[in-house]
């Protein structure tokens, strides 16, 4: 089972779930870049693996990048020297493997032209997407999330928009329990589509393990002529 990593230009990780066991030590050298939604472990549990497998074949440290919240529960629970040595001190605070650098919501960082920008989601750790822009069109990968108005108003103002990477990790006989997590179902799923004002293209993600055709079976049959995609291993998307 692989859980969630989407690897951009080479260099830039958004998120490092299980995925990115799938690269090469070579793909895993050249990162330099981590931008993490939120602190959950299918979506940081190679981080650490990550750093202590390339830091000794680099010059370079890695930059996670996250909000403040997710950085101290990395810090806390997994960055604690009891789950696993805190490379951001390593070999010592002024020069170490890991950096953190600070993200905030709409505000644009810029890597080599590829620009990214912290969207809102509503999970039940503190947590945010992403938008990737080229220039010429944009992805967003909501990460985890439920029902978010301020997502949608975000994505609203996306001119450019051409991908949109949204969960949905339950059917709709669990609604129950994705209410409680904090993720969607279809039938939410469909609710909040409808406060999308523009027609990119949709991929379904975070689908539950072993149910992942019955979940798209249920966004098949509600989808009501919008053309949503479950979001495959290695896809690729050009910008």
């Amino acid at each position: 089972m692989r859980t969630t990593s989407i690897l951009v230009d080479d260099d830039i990780l958004i998120d490092a779930g299980t995925g990115v066991a799938d690269l090469s030590i070579e793909a895993m050298m050249a990162i330099d870049h981590i931008f993490v939604t939120h602190s959950h472990l299918d979506h940081i549990a190679c981080i650490p693996l990550l750093v202590d497998t390339v830091i000794g074949m680099r010059e370079k440290h890695i930059t996670v990048h996250a909000t403040c919240e997710t950085w101290k529960i990395l810090k806390d629970h997994i960055f604690n020297w009891k789950i696993w040595p805190d490379f951001s001190v390593i070999p010592d605070e002024v020069d170490p493997f890991l950096r953190h650098q600070e993200i905030r919501l709409g505000e644009t960082i810029d890597l080599n032209g590829c620009k990214i920008t912290p969207v809102p989601a509503n999970h039940t750790v503190p947590a945010v997407g992403f938008q990737l822009d080229s220039g010429r069109a944009s992805l967003v990968f909501t990460g985890d999330t439920t029902s978010c108005d301020p997502l949608w108003e975000a994505l609203n103002r996306i001119g450019n928009l051409k991908y949109l990477i949204i969960e949905t990790a339950f059917g709709n006989g669990e609604a129950a329990l994705a209410q409680l997590s904090h993720h969607l179902y279809p039938s939410l799923l469909f609710e909040e589509l409808k406060k999308l004002e523009s027609s990119p293209e949709i991929f379904v993600t975070h689908l539950k393990p072993g149910e992942e055709s019955e979940i798209m079976r249920q966004v098949s049959n509600g989808a009501m002529g919008i053309n949503l995609q479950p979001l495959m291993p290695q896809q690729t998307f050009i910008l």
